[in-house]
C-alpha cells in the first residue's frame, strides 16, 4: 500500500486532474444550459436505475463490463436530453425507450411542435407512466430550444469534467503473494505474481454535452508490477479517446481508443451487448455507430481513427484500428523477434507472471472497413463490410467440433442491416457472410398490439463456417455461429399495477460444440409476473427452466449427448419504509440436472438502503446467506458498488455474505466513495486454486473510490 501511495505522489498523470480540480474549483465557473442542480440529481431514484442494469445483465451468466452503460446514463443525469430538439441518435442512448416510441416522439413533435411538459408524453403511444419515471432523470422538458453555438468560449464554460482514483484489494493473502525461497522462484519463475496484490484504477474524462468527450484511462491489475520491473511505464493499460459528435456534416468523429457498431452486430459490433432479458420485448440492437471508448477490457475495443459523414440521408463511416494484443504465440523469427504463428488469442488482459508477459502485446490486429446507411423517417437501411488481418499465421488446434473456426491470419465480413417501422409494427434484420461463405442471418419484428400488449419475434441461422471475430448479435451461443433458433418474447400491462414478462427460445446447433460431441436442441423459458401497487413499492415472482445438451458426464465407450436442466425460481421485493429507508429483499431457488448429476441451491439476502437530500451519506448494505450443492447450481446476483465500477458475482458452495457501499458527498465537487465485502464459508478450508488460492475461510474485499467534478 504504501508503495502505491508513494508512485502515486510523484507521477503527473494523476497529479494534473487534480490540480486542474483546484483551479475550476477556484474559479467557480457559472454553468447553464439543461444542467440539473446538485439537488435534483440526488433525487433520482437510484434503486430502479440499479434494477434495469441487473435485469440486463443478469441472463449472461458471466463477467462483462458495463461500466461504460452506467457512466453513458450518469452523465446524462447531470446534462438531461432536452426532449424538444433530442435527435433520434440521442433518445437510442436512453435503452429505456424501444424505436416505437423514439419514432413515435419524434412524429408528435413533427406534427404538433415542442412539448409542453413531461405529462404530455402520455398523449403519445407507447408512454406510459412507469415509462416516464424511467426516463425523466434523464431528460428535460424546455420550450425555449436552446440552439447551441459550439465555439472554443462555450465549450471552456459549459464543459463537464471528472475525474476518478480507485484502489482494490483482497485482504487475505492469496498463494502468488506468499514467501518463497529465492532459489525455488529461480527455478520456477511462474510460481509467483511479480506484482503487488492490489489493483489501481484512474480516469479522467471531459465532455460538453453530447458533442465533445475527450479523456483517458489507465489500470494495474492486481499481481502486476507498477513502476517497475516489467512495468516502467506504470500502468499496465492505458487508453485515450477523442470523440466528435454532430458537428454539421461531420455526424462523428472518433480518434484513439473507440467502438464500432451497426446493425444487429451480426457483422460488426465491438463493446458490451445484451442478449435475453426480463425485458421481452426488447430485443432488437440500435447500433450507434462510431462511439468513445472508456472501459478497461484490453482486447475488445478499436485504436485509431473512424469518421461519419451526413450527406443528406445518406451517412457514410470509414474506419481503420491498428493495435497489438494478447495471443499465445507459438513460433517466433530468431532474427527480428516477430511472432510468425499463433494458436489463440488471449482474453483476460492479465500480466502477473513471465508467462503472461511472454504474450502481452504480441500480435498485431489490424481492421479497417466501412458502413453506408440511408436514413428516411421510418426505415433505414445499411451496407457494412470489414477487413481483418493479424500479424502471424493463426494454427488453430482443430478438432471436429471447431474444425469451421476461423483458422487464418486474414478475414472479411460484409453485411447488410435494415429497420422498418409501419404504425405499431417494427421490423428489422441483417444478414451477413464471411471470407468462408458462411452466412448469419437474423430477421424480427416489435409489435406493439394494444396499448398494455408488445410482443416480439426473432428467428437467427448462423451456419457453423460464418466465421467474424467481432460479432455480438442475438443468440443463446456466445459466438454467433452454429445456431438455428426462434424466439417469442411478450410483455402484458394487465392494470396499472400488474403487468407480466415471458419469453420462448427454442434453438439448436446444427454442428459440434464444446463438450457436445453430435448436434443437439434446447430451449429456454421465462415468466415474470410484477406487481407495483405503489410508486416506490415493486415485487416481482420468476420463474426459468432451461434445457441445453451437454455430452454424458460419466466416461462411456460411445460419448452421447444429455439434457442439461437448470431450473429457478425467484421472488424479489423493493419497498420503502421512510422517506430515506428502503428494503430490498430475494429468495431465490435452483435446480441443476445433467444425466445422473443432480445439484440443487438457495439464495437469501436482505439489503437496506439509506438516501437523503439532507444528508451527504447514502450507504447501501447486504447480508446474505447461500448455500448450494456445487459450481453448477450457483446463483449470480447483481450488487451495489462505487460508481462506475460494476460487480455481479456468483454465490456457491454453503456460507454468508455481506457487504457495505458508503457514499460521502464533501461538496458538489468531490464525493468518496468505498466499500467492504466480506464472504464466510462454511464448508470448505480453503478458498480458489492455483495462485489465486486462500487458505482460510474467509474471503474480504476492500475498496476506495474518490469522484471530482469540476
Amino acid at each position: 500500500m504504501a508503495d502505491c501511495l508513494t508512485h502515486i505522489k510523484l507521477k503527473p498523470l494523476v497529479i494534473l486532474p487534480l490540480l486542474v480540480a483546484s483551479l475550476s474549483h477556484a474559479q467557480q465557473t457559472t454553468k447553464t444550459g439543461n444542467e440539473k442542480p446538485p439537488a435534483e440529481k440526488e433525487t433520482i431514484d437510484e434503486e430502479q436505475f440499479h434494477q434495469r442494469i441487473e435485469t440486463l445483465v443478469e441472463e449472461s451468466e458471466e463477467e462483462i463490463d458495463a461500466s461504460g452503460l452506467i457512466e453513458e446514463l450518469e452523465l446524462l443525469r447531470q446534462r438531461p436530453l432536452n426532449l424538444n430538439n433530442a435527435s433520434a441518435r440521442e433518445l437510442r442512448m436512453l435503452f429505456f425507450l424501444n424505436e416505437f416510441q423514439i419514432n413515435n416522439l419524434l412524429q408528435h413533435r413533427k406534427r404538433f411542435g415542442s412539448l409542453i411538459s413531461m405529462m404530455e408524453l402520455q398523449t403519445i403511444d407507447g408512454f406510459d407512466l412507469e415509462t416516464i419515471e424511467q426516463i425523466q432523470p434523464y431528460v428535460v422538458v424546455d420550450e425555449a430550444v436552446e440552439r447551441r453555438q459550439i465555439n472554443l468560449r462555450d465549450i471552456l464554460e459549459r464543459g463537464n469534467s471528472q475525474y476518478f482514483l480507485r484502489f482494490q484489494q483482497l485482504l487475505e493473502e492469496q498463494k502468488g503473494y506468499s514467501h518463497i525461497e529465492k532459489e525455488e522462484l529461480e527455478a520456477n519463475p511462474n510460481a509467483r505474481y511479480l506484482g503487488s496484490p492490489y489493483r489501481l484504477y484512474t480516469r479522467y474524462r471531459y465532455t460538453y454535452y453530447t458533442n465533445i468527450s475527450a479523456g483517458f484511462t489507465a489500470e494495474k491489475d492486481p499481481g502486476e508490477e507498477f513502476f517497475r520491473g516489467s512495468q516502467p511505464q506504470g500502468f499496465d493499460f492505458y487508453s485515450a479517446h477523442l470523440y466528435l459528435n454532430d458537428m454539421g456534416r461531420i455526424k462523428s468523429l472518433s480518434l484513439g481508443d473507440y467502438q464500432v457498431q451497426f446493425g444487429q452486430g451480426v457483422a460488426l459490433w465491438s463493446g458490451l451487448a445484451f442478449g435475453k432479458s426480463s425485458e421481452s420485448v426488447n430485443v432488437k440492437k440500435n447500433g450507434m455507430g462510431l462511439r468513445q471508448y472508456t472501459s478497461v477490457d484490453e482486447n475488445n475495443f478499436m485504436r485509431g481513427v473512424g469518421t461519419t459523414i451526413k450527406l443528406g440521408r445518406f451517412e457514410v463511416t470509414g474506419f481503420y484500428s491498428n493495435k497489438y494484443r494478447d495471443a499465445n504465440i507459438l513460433e517466433v523469427d530468431t532474427a527480428t523477434g516477430e511472432p510468425l504463428s499463433f494458436s489463440s488469442l488471449q482474453q483476460s488482459g492479465l500480466h502477473r507472471r513471465p508467462s503472461e508477459l511472454k504474450n502481452r502485446n504480441s500480435l498485431q490486429e489490424i481492421y479497417w472497413g466501412s458502413n453506408i446507411t440511408y436514413r428516411g423517417s421510418n426505415f433505414h437501411a445499411g451496407i457494412t463490410g470489414y477487413y481483418m488481418e493479424l500479424g502471424a499465421k493463426f494454427e488453430r488446434n482443430l478438432s471436429f467440433y471447431n474444425q469451421f473456426d476461423l483458422s487464418q491470419n486474414t478475414n472479411y465480413v460484409i453485411g447488410f442491416d435494415y429497420s422498418y417501422i409501419y404504425r405499431n409494427f417494427n421490423i428489422f434484420g441483417e444478414t451477413a457472410m464471411s471470407a468462408s461463405g458462411g452466412l448469419a442471418i437474423l430477421n424480427g419484428a416489435m409489435m406493439s398490439l394494444d396499448q398494455g400488449l408488445s410482443m416480439s419475434v426473432v428467428h437467427r441461422k448462423y451456419t457453423p463456417d460464418y466465421q467474424s471475430l467481432l460479432s455480438a448479435a442475438f443468440s443463446e451461443n456466445t459466438r454467433v455461429v452454429n445456431e438455428d433458433g426462434i424466439y417469442l418474447g411478450l410483455t402484458a400491462h394487465l392494470s396499472q399495477q400488474w403487468s407480466v414478462n415471458a419469453y420462448a427460445d427454442h434453438f439448436s446447433f446444427p454442428w459440434m460444440k464444446f463438450r457436445t460431441y453430435t448436434p443437439s436442441r434446447g430451449y429456454d423459458y421465462l415468466l415474470q409476473v410484477n406487481f407495483k401497487p405503489e410508486r416506490n413499492l415493486e415485487m416481482y415472482a420468476r420463474y426459468r427452466i432451461k434445457n441445453k445438451p451437454l455430452n454424458t458426464p460419466d466416461n462411456p465407450v460411445i460419448r452421447y449427448v444429455e439434457d442439461v436442466k437448470r431450473q429457478n425460481i425467484r421472488f424479489h421485493i423493493s419497498y420503502p419504509v421512510s422517506t430515506s429507508f428502503t428494503l430490498r429483499n430475494r429468495v431465490e431457488w435452483t435446480d441443476f440436472r445433467h444425466g445422473s448429476k443432480k445439484e440443487q441451491g438457495y439464495l437469501i439476502y436482505q439489503d437496506v438502503i439509506f438516501r437523503s437530500l439532507s444528508s451527504p451519506w447514502a450507504v447501501t448494505a447486504r447480508y446474505a446467506i447461500f448455500s448450494t450443492d456445487g459450481f453448477d447450481s450457483r446463483i449470480y446476483a447483481y450488487e451495489n458498488d462505487v460508481l462506475y465500477a460494476f460487480s455481479f458475482p456468483f454465490y456457491n458452495d454453503k456460507g454468508h455474505r455481506a457487504y457495505i457501499v458508503a457514499r460521502y458527498r464533501l461538496n458538489r465537487h468531490i464525493d468518496l466513495q468505498a466499500r467492504l465485502a466480506r464472504t464466510i464459508f462454511t464448508n470448505r478450508n480453503e478458498i480458489g486454486s492455483g495462485l489465486d488460492l486462500i487458505e482460510g475461510t474467509t474471503r474480504t474485499e476492500i475498496k476506495a473510490q474518490m469522484r471530482l467534478r469540476f
